[in-house]
């Protein structure tokens, strides 16, 4: 039960984080990933919210996941993107009273910070292990029907997602650049550093025992 509570507040860190990012590279107006460039267009052409696209577009995700393998969806993963889309409106509802970079040097701390912090996010909620991400379940089929890398389906889908974003006026600009480069590296280099971080505590606790 205690490693349920504790996986499960991990999670919501990570999501807290994630969402953060997510906000800042909207708030940036320099271009956001190409998945969040996407939620960007849906809200300037249909309405409705940031946060609720990412709901309808993770819904929709599982659905097509379901079909794909011939089996139940996964709702749980409906979870990340519920949680996902609550985060995402909150903060952008609680920085559009105060944050409004309007010159170059803000735009680009928004951006940068916001690249920073959804790295963050997504390396300390995955380390939890506690509900998957419809978008990231879908590139893990992509790549177990065609035999890519994960990379390369990662990228596939990505690039499917800018070009419909631009069709929605979507959030593309050099923030989407920066984060199909960077994203990976900074989720790769803080899940490094946590796994030396366990395995050192794990090593005092053997020599203390």
């Amino acid at each position: 039960m205690l490693q349920v509570v504790r996986s499960f507040f991990i999670y919501l860190l990570g999501i807290t984080v994630l969402t953060l990012g997510i906000s800042l590279t909207i708030q940036s107006h320099l271009g956001t990933s190409p998945f969040d460039a996407l939620l960007v267009g849906l809200f300037r052409t249909f309405g409705l919210s940031v946060g609720s696209w990412e709901i309808v577009l993770g819904f929709t995700f599982v659905l097509i996941n379901a079909i794909t393998l011939k089996t139940k969806p996964e709702f749980s993963a409906l979870l990340t993107s519920f949680i996902t889309g609550i985060g995402i409106d909150s903060w952008l509802m609680i920085q559009n009273s105060w944050l409004s970079p309007d010159g170059a040097v803000g735009q680009w701390i928004c951006l940068v910070s916001g690249i920073v912090c959804t790295g963050i996010g997504v390396a300390i909620y995955l380390e939890s292990s506690f509900a998957p991400n419809p978008m990231d379940r879908t590139m893990v089929i992509l790549t177990d029907k065609t035999g890519w890398s994960f990379t390369r389906s990662r990228a596939l889908i990505s690039i499917i997602l800018v070009i419909v974003a631009f069709f929605f006026n979507g959030a593309i600009g050099i923030g989407t650049l920066l984060n199909a480069l960077f994203s990976g590296l900074i989720i790769q280099s803080v899940k490094s550093v946590a796994m030396v971080s366990g395995q050192k505590k794990l090593a005092v606790t053997v020599k203390a025992g």
